[in-house]
């Protein structure tokens, strides 16, 4: 369920010019061209990326793999859709991934989160960079995005007791499925809020920002909503 308020308003158009035949060879180059190597750490949040005054932080950070392939010439990237049997986040559509471990960086929780999930196999996962940090909108803990390519198309097993489903859908499509809110609280100045509705599932909250950062980073040079 997406908590709406009533006093929710349409927001902008995105960005970027929704177009086919994004391949991963440009995905790459535009993280090369913005300074998202791993070796330089994750970027910090961008200004007005979560609501305003967010809860205090009480769950530990976390990390999501955003893991990208190639397939008839468009970049796709691979999603989940949270079981609904889980105590937070229930039903929602985000990345592989989950809290880090003592002694664990981002990219190898990302990478364990992922297999353990959705039995994706490490050996598969090349990380290439990270987007900016995002944060979760009910508890406002951190999430480092790991940015990483596979080879080819991989092969899905769903953990039940954590994802409903996992599928994948191509950064054209997300592209060209952008919408916009903005949304007020009382007392709070307004924030926006962005949406994704690809492969029958609507996208919001953290994993929409950071879609959102994707595919500012690789089509346009401004994000929405600032």
């Amino acid at each position: 369920m997406i908590p709406r308020p009533a006093t929710a308003e349409p927001g902008g158009a995105p960005p970027w010019t929704p177009r086919r035949g994004i391949a991963l060879e440009a995905v790459l180059d535009a993280f090369g061209r913005a300074g998202r190597p791993l070796a330089d750490g994750p970027p910090p949040a961008p200004a007005g990326s979560r609501r305003p005054a967010p809860a205090p932080i009480v769950a530990a950070p976390s990390a999501v793999l955003v893991a990208l392939f190639e397939e008839d010439g468009e970049t796709r990237v691979v999603l989940t859709r949270r079981s609904a049997q889980l105590r937070t986040h229930r039903g929602q559509v985000s990345f592989p991934g989950g809290r880090l471990e003592p002694g664990e960086d981002a990219v190898a929780a990302a990478v364990r989160e992922a297999h353990e999930e959705v039995a994706l196999d490490p050996a598969a996962v090349h990380p290439v960079g990270y987007l900016a940090r995002a944060f979760a909108f009910s508890s406002g803990a951190p999430i480092t995005p790991v940015v990483a390519t596979l080879a080819v198309r991989p092969v899905l097993s769903p953990n039940p007791a954590e994802v409903d489903r996992a599928f994948d859908a191509s950064l054209a499509d997300l592209a060209a499925a952008f919408s916009e809110e903005w949304w007020s609280e009382p007392g709070l100045p307004r924030f926006p809020m962005y949406f994704f509705s690809v492969e029958g599932e609507t996208i919001w909250g953290a994993t929409a920002r950071m879609l959102v950062d994707l595919l500012t980073t690789v089509l346009a040079e401004k994000a929405p909503g600032r």
